[in-house]
């Protein structure tokens, strides 16, 4: 017994308090398909009801949006309670699966009472991880509107906030907002997951970008105040058509329609193509026959897909790179911190009086040197491309850098983008049971086993060693270089390639999987195959 006790893991004194943590109980059976489609569309409707809820107090003209470049895959909305999106959760799961990969938790996750704690402790990591980021944002970029603040000045938060204090205690109560969106978010992943079909993250993630692709494409709005050019790419482009000179159409009038920032045609054609690329990548897979041992003539095949590793790794490495970008900003906003503060090296940002800030051509959380510049985000062709051939009208792009150090941008955040998604393809992999002898012991659970092989989970394992590893590798390659590639491109609604690359293959996902649902709900014999509920 002393020696059981001791290969447990730390992590179980925390056992306590994370069961006393606010949680969606599971299913005791079957949950119907129809109620499991209830709970996803009541859920996306009060999503997308959240993102229109603006934090109360917040002064709306000062708020600074560092996260603006990647609102589609944090799926969250500027200044609403869904300010930080899905960014904690996912940065909760990182920390957890680095520490899993490394060994440096002692948790066995396919003990369930491990994988009990193994979620327990994610969860309060993931409320470490609100405030993390909620109270740097809260006290560097989100500012409270003065009528606020004045109405507070009188009032004291039980006594740990003295009156007189208007302005802590706005921020505080800021925070109080944030956190409870955030958690609200945490809450509705885990109804979708439990008592839905697929997962939340993706859901919410999916919603947004389609949310974006389509004012992008479709938006007659003018683009800027005063002007009657519209936003969207299909209305700018019949607009040009129709405004413009038969003669002027060759002398500037195509430049304008397939490059011309917002949502340039180019853009478009670029969001198409990730559509079609992502569309039949999810149809290639490597399928290994399958027979049961014990009914004759019972066959089936397990499928290996080419992006085995779905899109989970490029969203990890996104909310790795918005970390980078919020705290670059924080330690820009503050010179008086020592070493870090207002530091080139880290990251430098144009000042809000800049003129290229006030014309609009880059935003004050366009990073234009340092690590943050070379780890953010490239903005279509007129990052990099344009101003190669017209430096005159797109030099402003390439954000005062040499052209030498646009090309290292491109390299490094191609090199992040691959490798990062290699990485945490694997320790997807190893923290979700898709590993060899994880699959391999699933298989012959369900009786099935290999053709011609004796049925043992070794010989499955070894079977599958030569498959998965590698499959792995290259789907987390794959979705990162589609990524990054799409992002070089540019895409409609300010989605990102990274956007569009998730929502293309959730969107395809979540169909298969409502087709599975519907099969086991026809055929009950097939839920221990699949896995349902």
């Amino acid at each position: 017994m002393p020696l059981e006790e001791k290969k447990k893991s730390r992590l179980y004194a925390l056992k306590p308090l994370t069961d006393r943590l606010p949680a969606v109980s599971r299913p005791e059976g079957h949950v119907q398909f129809r109620t499991k489609m209830f709970w996803v569309l009541l859920i996306l409707v009060l999503y997308f009801a959240l993102t229109n809820v603006f934090i109360y107090g917040l002064d709306k003209g000062s708020v600074i949006d560092f996260f603006s470049s990647l609102r589609a895959i944090l799926a969250g909305a500027q200044g609403s309670l869904m300010h930080l999106g899905i960014g904690p959760i996912v940065t909760g799961s990182i920390i957890m699966q680095l520490f899993a990969g490394a060994k440096i938790i002692n948790l066995n996750l396919r003990d369930d009472e491990d994988k009990s704690v193994y979620q327990g402790t994610q969860k309060l990591l993931v409320i470490i991880m609100i405030f993390v980021e909620a109270v740097p944002q809260v006290f560097g970029f989100l500012t409270p509107s003065s009528g606020f603040v004045t109405g507070l000045d009188g009032t004291q938060l039980f006594g740990l906030i003295p009156a007189g204090n208007g302005d802590l205690l706005a921020r505080t109560l800021i925070v109080v907002q944030l956190f409870a969106g955030s958690y609200l978010v945490f809450l509705m992943d885990e109804v979708v997951s439990k008592w839905g079909i697929g997962s939340g993250i993706s859901l919410f993630i999916a919603a947004g970008v389609a949310q974006q692709i389509f004012t992008g494409t479709f938006n007659w709005e003018p683009a800027q105040a005063g002007s009657s050019v519209p936003a969207g790419a299909v209305p700018k482009t019949i607009y040009y058509i129709q405004n413009l000179p038969a003669g002027s159409m060759a002398q500037g009038g195509l430049e304008q329609i397939m490059f011309q920032q917002p949502n340039p045609l180019i853009a478009l054609i670029g969001t198409i193509g990730i559509f079609l690329i992502v569309s039949y990548t999810e149809s290639t897979r490597i399928e290994l026959p399958l027979a049961h041992g014990a009914a004759r003539g019972a066959r089936g095949r397990y499928p290996i897909r080419l992006m085995y590793a779905s899109n989970i790794p490029v969203i990890l490495v996104a909310a790795v790179l918005a970390n980078v970008s919020m705290f670059s900003l924080l330690f820009w906003q503050h010179p008086e911190w020592p070493l870090i503060g207002q530091q080139t090296w880290i990251g430098a940002y144009p000042a809000a009086n800049d003129p290229r800030v006030i014309s609009g051509q880059i935003q004050r959380t366009t990073p234009i040197d340092g690590i943050a510049y070379y780890f953010s985000n490239v903005n279509g062709v007129g990052d990099w491309l344009l101003p190669l051939f017209n430096p005159a009208q797109y030099g402003v792009y390439l954000r005062g850098q040499e052209y030498w150090q646009v090309l290292l941008h491109l390299i490094i955040f191609l090199a992040v983008m691959i490798g990062g998604s290699i990485v945490f393809a694997k320790f997807w992999i190893m923290t979700t049971n898709m590993g060899p002898e994880d699959v391999a012991r699933q298989i012959e659970s369900s009786g099935m086993q290999i053709p011609g092989f004796r049925r043992d989970p070794r010989i499955l394992r070894r079977v599958l060693e030569r498959y998965i590893p590698v499959v792995t590798v290259i789907s987390g390659a794959f979705v990162g270089a589609l990524a990054a590639g799409a992002d070089l491109i540019g895409t409609v609604g300010n989605a990102s390639g990274t956007g569009v690359l998730l929502a293309v293959g959730i969107m395809i996902q979540l169909y298969e999987a409502i087709g599975r649902e519907q099969m086991m709900e026809m055929h009950p014999l097939l839920r221990d195959w699949f896995g349902g509920r």
